[in-house]
């Protein structure tokens, strides 16, 4: 058998020996993350090393003639066509369910928590102001926490540590889950309660294609109005337009969001959800940086890098 050859545009900077296992085993090709480049060149290669910011979609995969396997270092999938990769028989690698790993990974739930100050407290307005030298106090009056309920959508490793967190700022932890579970400090009830009930609902569930725009204008109107909406899932669980009227109208207070639908696109400039944010107060986005802390990125691409050499070994073993 000849030595695979892997496709890599992951950004190794922070760890330049991450792939020292991968390349005892396959040739490993660094380019850099865009969808031209990947398109152009993946029909040479027998694995791809992911990046999250390029989409795998349908034009790419039959485009991958040799490809067998597809590796992404994070728990997410949505820039990788899990089905035409299927049908293609190409498996796909990730750290989902690498629970052991991902104890360790509280990035972000923090990023989460963060968003969810810098909306009650306006963080981004006010910092605007204060650069201009505008010293306008009291036009960023804010909410304290305390007393509050934090709603979770999604009890799992996220929600979970959450949960630790809005006990922490004394507020009261209101739970939903497809499972029964049991988490000091929190009360699990049903979701139309949960909505009903809580001053901040935050969302913790993995996007699949029966929750794609789950967070709906009918499910917003069951929420508490002047709700803070915190998201550090997948953009496509909420229907981003429905969320701009609410947004628009007041009756969802605020949102924070790390995440949104279509981040691939070129033209992101003009997202509806950004071109908002630039004229409105009561959004506040970053760039999908909930999981990018030294510690995670490293972490994850080792593991996953080491993962990846594992299953060539199994499917090359001459190698």
């Amino acid at each position: 058998m000849s030595r695979w050859k892997v496709f890599c545009n992951v950004d190794l900077s922070l760890n330049k020996d991450a792939l020292k296992e991968l390349e005892k085993v396959a040739n490993v090709i660094y380019f850099p993350a865009t969808q031209e480049t990947l398109l152009d060149n993946i029909i040479d290669f027998d694995a791809y090393y992911a990046s999250a910011f390029v989409e795998m979609n349908k034009e790419v995969l039959d485009n991958a003639k040799k490809l067998k396997v597809i590796a992404t270092p994070g728990t997410g999938t949505d820039h990788i066509d899990i089905v035409e990769a299927r049908k293609n028989g190409i498996d796909v690698l990730d750290i989902a369910e690498e629970r052991e790993l991902l104890k360790g990974f509280t990035a972000t739930a923090e990023l989460a928590w963060a968003l969810l100050l810098s909306c009650i407290r306006k963080l981004p307005a006010a910092f605007d102001c204060a650069k201009q030298g505008y010293w306008a106090r009291e036009r960023f009056t804010g909410y304290q926490l305390n007393g509050k309920t934090l709603g979770l959508l999604g009890l799992g490793r996220l929600g979970t540590m959450m949960a630790g967190y809005g006990n922490g700022f004394g507020m009261k932890v209101l739970g939903c889950d497809l499972e029964e579970k049991n988490i000091a400090g929190v009360e699990q009830i049903a979701l139309d309660e949960l909505l009903a009930k809580s001053d901040v609902t935050s969302i913790h569930i993995h996007l699949t294609e029966e929750n794609r725009g789950f967070v709906s204008n009918e499910l917003l109107k069951k929420m508490k109005p002047g709700v803070v909406i915190i998201n550090t899932s997948r953009g496509a669980i909420i229907d981003e337009d429905a969320l701009i009227k609410n947004l628009e109208s007041g009756y969802v207070g605020a949102a924070g969001l790390d995440v949104i639908h279509g981040e691939w696109d070129k033209n992101i400039y003009d997202h509806p959800l950004i071109k908002y944010a630039r004229t409105h107060d009561n959004l506040v986005i970053t760039p999908h940086i909930a999981g990018a802390t030294v510690e995670s990125i490293i972490g994850a691409r080792v593991f996953l890098a080491k993962k990846l050499a594992d299953y060539i070994r199994e499917k090359n073993p001459g190698y």
